[in-house]
């Protein structure tokens, strides 16, 4: 388990997995991390040359003295525990990760605007964070990311994207080490956007041609960006450079086509658009998850279609927060999947679609019941407001 520590807390027989300061040219630093710190002079040069590290329980004596084998993840310590949770305990949780994560991307992000070198030494814990959150429950932070004001999309937007990468990354069993890669690449891939003038950026409405092809230099400009970054890989640097590519070669900025686009990129390129349409823009409304599927199936030639179906394994055929229809003549929000099929969800249902009266509030699983979906439906066709509160309840 990782615990950021101040180093007045750090000890000889702790496992020092990074230290909190920018990465330098110095062989000491790069010589004393993942591994047991023995030496009571690399003690005293740390404690006096930086302030705050982060260590590995299980590996090394945590602050209270425990060895390994006798460390007990506790919640919240890190958010580093991995023991499932209920979608509600998980929701919690993955709030202050958002938090976090918004945070870290902000300043990131500013420093790119800025002209600065961006401080990426939070990122792999972050991407650690967010993985660990997904593990306990595949769905709260992907669904809760979804989830974002206007005024705050170019930043979560950045922060669902590699939620999303990650869980894809997971459903196609790659090794942990290409699930990290994926994490930090769908973190960073719109940092070009800081490049983009406002105007164009928050546009209220539909962009000219002109701001059209002015928008369509960020993936080249993140991409230099990014090649000016200490420690970004050359994966994370590509999907920056081709998340807007497409399977028919139709794509931005290189029109490249099929397997001449990367494996990560491909992963990007569905990410990216089903977060972007499911989120509220100042110019349009979110599309549920459901919806979003629907039609993202029906746009030939712009997906890879294994990585897709993938996806679709992903999030759901009815994704947390869809509303749907059910055969019993009752309306309700998805608000978990099922445990063994993509058609059998956990359903809150709350209006009878017969009498379009409300009904009292209860939560079916499809997978126990004589009941199914039988479609998804709009949200303004039956004045149903704040969908969202009825599974992700209020901010906490």
């Amino acid at each position: 388990m990782l615990r950021k520590i101040a180093v007045a807390d750090l000890t000889l027989g702790m496992y020092i997995h990074e230290f909190c300061r920018p990465r330098i040219n110095d062989p000491f630093w790069t010589a004393h991390i993942e591994r047991e710190l023995r030496d009571e002079a690399v003690l005293r040069r740390i404690q006096a040359t930086t302030r705050e590290v982060w260590i590995d329980t299980g590996r090394g004596k945590s602050p209270d003295g425990a060895t390994p084998d006798q460390v007990v993840a506790a919640p919240f310590a890190g958010e580093t525990e991995t023991r499932p949770t209920t979608m509600d305990e998980e929701l919690v949780r993955a709030r202050l990760i958002c938090g976090r994560a918004k945070a870290a991307v902000m300043n990131m992000f500013s420093d790119a605007r800025m002209g600065r070198s961006m401080n990426t030494e939070d990122v792999d814990l972050l991407v650690e964070e967010i993985s660990t959150s997904i593990m306990r429950h595949p769905h709260a932070l992907i669904s809760l990311s979804r989830l974002k004001t206007s005024d705050e999309y170019t930043y979560m937007h950045s922060v669902a994207v590699c939620a999303l990468m990650v869980a894809l990354a997971r459903q196609m069993n790659l090794s942990e080490e290409l699930v990290r890669d994926a994490g930090v690449a769908g973190l960073m891939h719109d940092v070009g956007k800081m490049m983009i003038p406002h105007a164009i950026l928050n546009k209220a409405g539909s962009l000219t041609l002109e701001e059209f092809e002015a928008m369509k230099i960020h993936p080249l400009a993140g991409y230099e960006i990014l090649r000016g970054t200490e420690q970004v890989t050359h994966a994370v640097m590509d999907v920056c450079l081709h998340h807007h590519e497409k399977i028919d070669g139709t794509g931005y900025p290189h029109g490249l086509k099929g397997d001449e686009i990367s494996l990560f990129a491909r992963m990007g390129a569905i990410c990216d658009v089903y977060d972007a349409i499911t989120s509220e823009r100042p110019y349009k409304k979110g599309w549920d998850g459901a919806q979003s599927i629907r039609e993202m199936a029906s746009w030939k030639g712009h997906f890879d279609e294994q990585i897709f179906q993938h996806f679709v394994k992903t999030v759901g055929i009815y994704p947390v927060g869809a509303l749907v229809r059910l055969k019993s003549e009752r309306l309700g929000v998805v608000i978990e999947q099922g445990e063994k099929s993509l058609l059998h969800p956990n359903v809150k249902v709350f209006m009878s679609t017969r009498t379009g009266l409300s009904i009292p509030t209860e939560v079916v699983n499809l997978s126990l019941v004589q009941d199914m979906i039988v479609k998804y439906e709009l949200a303004q066709d039956w004045g149903v407001r704040d969908v969202e509160k009825m599974w992700a309840g209020a901010p906490g």
